[in-house]
């Protein structure tokens, strides 16, 4: 083996690191938007009709079967709450309160999970899962009350920030059914474009400069379609637990960012409270008796 080759394990551990960084970037690229004038709806907009178009490229180029039916309703269902709502919630959420907080809330999406299997799957909340969800609600409690500077753990943004969280649970839930059965470049080539859609009637169009131009790529590029093809393709040869667990660190990369292009700092209350949240989601990511919904983390 040439001293420069890496085991596929090793390739793998980096590729869901290069996913956690670029999903890490979302923050800091929506928040350059917006100081170019873009509204968060508008980014959300671009970010899924831009992604949603190399996702429908990819998807021909490879030519993976489409869902049809009543397979291609609720994947347009899965559109409009995952994409529409999701991504919008989270640019307000930035708007509101900061790139990193949003980040950190976003990783309530687990707990969201488990609520959602025992209301409508009729699964058994455990003692780990109750732990987890109360352990969720007393870090979001903490980072509320903790602060930061350049943060603001407002109403609005941690409102917007739980919704960014429970919509993105539905990730989980959605690929639970199909993303066994399509390609999930396929249903993402559905899913993206449909919320695009979406989120269209509602989203103030403005003039954009060439620097607003390239930030609204590099969204969908690589904080979207690459950032999950990475993630994909290291969680074939990685355990879920294991990929999730390197995924985690994207809240970390979020807030070193943010901490150095705009002097956003959670104060050490907050930082317990973010320190718990992300406990919460990792307990859910380990394997059980019983099966999580947290299993595998989808792509932010």
């Amino acid at each position: 083996m040439s001293p420069l080759a890496v085991s596929p394990l090793t390739r793998a551990t980096l590729l869901v690191l290069a996913a956690a960084f670029l999903w890490g970037l979302l923050g800091i690229f929506g928040k350059l938007a917006q100081a170019r004038g873009l509204s968060p709806l508008e980014i959300a907009f671009w970010r899924a009709a831009l992604g949603g178009g190399l996702y429908l490229a990819h998807t021909l180029l490879v030519r993976a079967r489409f869902p049809r039916g009543r397979d291609a309703v609720y994947t347009a269902l899965f559109g409009l709450a995952g994409v529409s709502v999701f991504y919008a919630a989270y640019q307000l959420a930035v708007r509101s309160g900061g790139a990193s907080l949003a980040s950190v809330l976003l990783y309530t999406a687990p707990a969201f999970v488990a609520l959602s299997g025992w209301l409508l799957l009729k699964e058994k909340l455990g003692l780990r899962e109750l732990l987890a969800v109360a352990g969720t609600l007393a870090g979001v409690s903490l980072i509320s009350l903790g602060g930061g500077q350049g943060v603001n753990p407002s109403a609005a943004a941690l409102g917007w920030g739980l919704l960014a969280g429970l919509t993105y649970s539905l990730y989980y839930l959605y690929g639970k059914l199909y993303f066994a059965r399509f390609a999930p470049v396929a249903l993402y080539a559905v899913a993206l474009p449909v919320g695009a859609a979406g989120l269209a009637p509602f989203t103030s169009f403005v003039h954009k400069d060439a620097g607003a131009w390239g930030l609204l790529l590099v969204i969908a590029t690589f904080s979207t379609y690459l950032a999950y093809l990475a993630y994909s393709a290291g969680l074939k040869l990685l355990p879920a637990t294991r990929a999730s667990v390197i995924a985690s660190l994207e809240p970390v990369v979020a807030a070193g960012l943010a901490a150095a292009v705009f002097g956003e700092r959670l104060s050490p209350l907050a930082v317990l409270g973010a320190a718990v949240v992300l406990g919460a989601a990792l307990l859910l990511s380990l394997p059980g008796k019983k099966a999580s919904g947290g299993e595998q983390q989808t792509p932010t």
